[in-house]
């Protein structure tokens, strides 16, 4: 297709959540300041999104989340401190987050679900297709798919969703779409969708992973849509109207992400992506790497 759409440039980070699978670590830290390696989990989606071209990011925050505002703030006595030190390293990587977009906050007042904190960013967004990141997924920086989502939804219009293939008895974690191929084998036209359903009914293994690319006529039917799943009002709920009615807002289409993802929402896959993580990393996976055969050979 060569039709052309505006432009996305406004990210919405959805972090009210309470956190309370990592309590206590999250009694008084968010959950999006816990470390993956040595970055917080939400400076990698702000980073994302900022690679993807989008500098304007919303950030939906609730009560004792004032930590994620001073992070992406500077610290001037910090950065006057290193600087002193002549330690220009730590200082570039202090000065880094403040430096990737243009930060905005908007509180949740109440916790009534990811569609809630969604329209919570409406008088932001405005009336312009935007972008939503779950920080609980990490998506590797060498598999772009936000870019590539931000791409299809300028070429096709409407909405946009990650997709991810998972075993048929996962399926009730995630939201599931039913969907029709394209002539793009990556992009699938979604027909359907349905929150966390039982293995038996699902109509297919095709999971809702945490990327979004919105047409802002989202809002509209948000302020409609009625609690669902969990007496939470589900942004999946929302996405199935515009599915069943290309009229109201364009179609939803899915990208069908095979790349690299880092599930930090479970105390399990958080310590197995920092695992990776390190591995993977110049400066610390040759040695880490070492001690971790060495480890793993003992105790077996």
């Amino acid at each position: 297709m060569t039709q052309s759409h505006p432009r996305i440039s406004k990210a919405v980070i959805p972090a009210a959540g309470l956190g309370t699978r990592f309590l206590p670590a999250t009694k008084a830290t968010p959950k999006e300041m816990l470390p993956v390696v040595d970055k917080p989990a939400i400076q990698y989606v702000v980073e994302e999104a900022a690679a993807a071209g989008l500098d304007d990011v919303l950030m939906v925050t609730g009560r004792n989340k004032r930590p994620l505002e001073d992070h992406f703030d500077r610290n001037y006595e910090l950065e006057s401190a290193l600087q002193k030190k002549g330690d220009a390293g730590r200082l570039a990587k202090v000065q880094e987050s403040s430096d990737l977009a243009t930060m905005h906050y908007v509180r949740q007042g109440d916790p009534k679900g990811l569609g809630h904190a969604v329209l919570c960013a409406a008088p932001h967004v405005g009336d312009e297709p935007f972008a939503v990141l779950l920080g609980d997924d990490l998506i590797d920086p060498r598999d772009p798919l936000l870019q590539r989502m931000v791409e299809v939804q300028e070429q096709r219009g409407g909405s946009v969703i990650a997709l991810m293939e998972v075993a048929p008895e996962q399926i009730h974690l995630y939201g599931c779409a039913a969907v029709e191929t394209t002539e793009d084998s990556d992009v699938v036209q979604v027909s359907g969708l349905v929150e966390k359903p039982d293995p038996a009914d699902a109509p297919s293994n095709y999971a809702i992973i945490g990327r979004y690319v919105l047409d802002p006529h989202i809002f509209g039917i948000l302020r409609r849509t009625e609690p669902g799943r969990g007496g939470e009002i589900q942004l999946t709920d929302a996405l199935q109207q515009l599915a069943e009615d290309e009229k109201i807002g364009g179609p939803v289409h899915g990208v069908v992400f095979k790349g690299r993802r880092y599930d930090t929402g479970d105390r399990g896959d958080y310590l197995r992506a920092i695992v990776r993580l390190a591995c993977e990393r110049e400066d610390l996976g040759p040695d880490f790497r070492a001690w971790l055969r060495s480890y793993v050979a003992e105790e077996m």
